[in-house]
């Protein structure tokens, strides 16, 4: 390389070289720069706490909307069984009746199938003569003398009651006796 090409090459680099930077030096910071400072910090926290927050929500919901979903599906068939319920109640009616022993050989067959219909779908009678007397699962009809059952026992079931899994579909109607 000759003297010139140097020289231009210098004068080339110069003529594209940026500006010289205002020297920067670490001096103490200026109390606006440690405000914002804080500021932003204290931003930052309650953005992180909100997003926190929010996430928990969310995974709150979510678990919520599973667990109707889930009930959803358990009990979707509560107003199909109510409707069938009558049914079997004239099916156990007829059955009581000591007329005709083809026809009722008929009946049983047809109650039989309602009732393990209802058992497959999860729909267990409640059982009430001769057990204590419970609001929560039984309605009391009628009250009467007995000296035979314990008082507050259920006498006689005017119809049967019904759960769906663990929850109540129709309680017992009965009788409950009561000391003379």
């Amino acid at each position: 390389m000759t003297m010139t090409d140097r020289n231009a090459d210098s004068r080339l680099d110069l003529d594209h070289e940026l500006p010289a930077a205002e020297e920067i030096t670490e001096s103490e910071p200026q109390p606006q720069a440690e405000a914002e400072i804080e500021k932003l910090k204290a931003e930052r926290d309650l953005l992180f706490d909100r997003l926190a927050r929010l996430q928990a929500e969310f995974d709150n919901f979510r678990k919520r909307q599973a667990k109707e979903n889930q009930d959803f599906r358990d009990y979707a068939l509560n107003n199909a069984i109510l409707g069938l319920l009558p049914i079997v109640d004239s099916f156990d009616r007829a059955l009581q009746a000591p007329d005709g022993t083809e026809f009722r050989k008929g009946v049983e067959l047809i109650n039989r199938q309602f009732h393990d219909a209802l058992t497959k779908l999860g729909v267990e009678p409640i059982e009430s003569t001769g057990k204590p007397f419970d609001p929560n699962l039984h309605q009391a009809v009628q009250m009467v003398e007995s000296d035979d059952v314990p008082d507050d026992h259920v006498v006689a079931e005017l119809q049967r009651g019904y759960r769906l899994k663990d929850r109540l579909l129709r309680p017992a109607m009965v009788t409950v006796a009561k000391k003379g």
